[in-house]
Formats: C-alpha cells, structure tokens, sequence
C-alpha cells in the first residue's frame, strides 16, 4: 500500500485551486483533505487539523501566504506559488521547502512535491526507528553522521537545507525545521524562530527578543514564542 501525505490548497482564485488540484490528485502519495479560498478559513483548520503539506499562493486578501505561516505554532511543509520570484525568495527565508512560479506546470510540481515526499519519508523512518534518545544520524551528501544531542548548538533553516552546527563543526542535511522539531521533541531543544531551533543549553543571555548563544550566535525570538521560552527557562 503506497504510504499517503495529507495536503490542503489555499488560493484566492479558483482557477488556481483547480489547477493544483488536478495536479494533486495525479500524485499517488497525496491525499487532498480540503482546499481554501480564504487564508483565514484554512488557518483555522491548520490549528486544529494534522496536515503533511500545504500548497499556498502567496498574494492573497487580508492574510498573505508568508504572514499564514508564521501564524502556526505547529507548522507544516509550504510550498509557496506566486508569480513573482521576490516572494519566493521571501518564502525560503521563512521555511518555506520549495516555491512554484506561476503559471505552474505539471513537471516542476512534481519534482517539488518529490523532494518533500523523501523529507516526510526520512521523518517517519527515523521516527519508528530505534534510534537512542542521545544521538541522531543525518545523511550529508552520500553518507549518514552521527551527531550528539549534547553537541548540537542550533540548526538553521536554509531553503531546503538543513544547517547544524555543533560544538565540533557544521553539517548540512536536506530537511525541514518541522521534520526536524518533530525528532527532537521531549528534549532541550526549541525552536525559537521560523528558521532556527536552538539547544537551550547553550543559551548565554536574553535581552528581548534577542538570544546569544555560548558561540556568540545572535538569534531573534520570534513573537509567538518569547513567553514559552522564558518560561520553560524558568523567568516567568
């Protein structure tokens, strides 16, 4: 049986909507659980629905695509579309795993939604894995590190990349922040911001929204994630 991701489409236009979707229903790894023409509406689902994947156009009425995705505490894989290439770059900045052009053809959509298949695919794998709750392994170019949790200092997202820098060096993964979150949960590890986690441990000092960690590395804390912070580190 053919392991299936669930996906939802947000779009102002209709026609933007029928489109993904027919591409959507092409591919026999997703399954469409709704679509949206109010970025609002489908905020809301996203707060209460588990979704893999959301197709988003970025241009839209009252709440763009970017601003919907820092909205969600729990934030699944985006795939932005747009027509113009400033806001895709917008978009990699954000999280964002990759970003379509409209008008969007078939055979770009399907190496997109290929390459967040294998993300999603190494995120379960490792997640029924026996894998010991110190360590993890990532694959880097053709082979797989082992990497200590105690020596990781921060991971950033960087388009599609993942980034981890740890007390011996850094090393580059093709993930997402979210996969990533998802593995490291239960641990001293929190993601302080769209595009960073950070291993609590080696936080030095906060001053607003602002964390320097014990490398000298300066990271902004997000606004919907300041008063959790400084509560789990005790300054509430």
């Amino acid at each position: 049986m053919i392991e299936k991701y669930s996906c939802i489409v947000i779009d102002d236009e209709p026609l933007g909507i029928e489109l993904i979707t027919d591409f959507v229903n092409q591919i026999p790894f997703l399954e469409l659980r709704k679509t949206f023409g109010k970025p609002v509406e489908a905020m809301s689902f996203l707060q209460d629905n588990p979704i893999d994947l959301v197709f988003s156009d970025i241009e839209m009425p009252k709440l763009t695509g970017l601003d919907l995705l820092e909205t969600l505490a729990q934030q699944p894989i985006f795939i932005f579309i747009t027509a113009h290439r400033h806001f895709a770059i917008d978009g990699f900045e954000k999280g964002a795993a990759d970003y379509l052009i409209k008008p969007v053809r078939f055979d770009r959509f399907l190496k997109a939604v290929n390459r967040v298949k294998e993300q999603l695919d190494t995120l379960k794998k490792l997640k029924n894995s026996a894998v010991k709750t110190d360590r993890i392994f990532i694959k880097s170019e053709s082979k797989f590190i082992r990497l200590m949790l105690k020596d990781i200092v921060y991971i950033e997202a960087q388009g599609n990349y993942l980034t981890i820098v740890t007390l011996n060096g850094t090393n580059q993964t093709l993930s997402t922040l979210k996969a990533m979150e998802e593995i490291l949960h239960n641990s001293s590890f929190f993601r302080i911001h769209r595009a960073f986690i950070v291993n609590t441990d080696y936080i030095q000092s906060l001053n607003g929204n602002i964390v320097q960690l014990s490398n000298g590395k300066i990271i902004p804390i997000a606004s919907n994630k300041k008063d959790l912070l400084y509560s789990l580190l005790g300054l509430h």
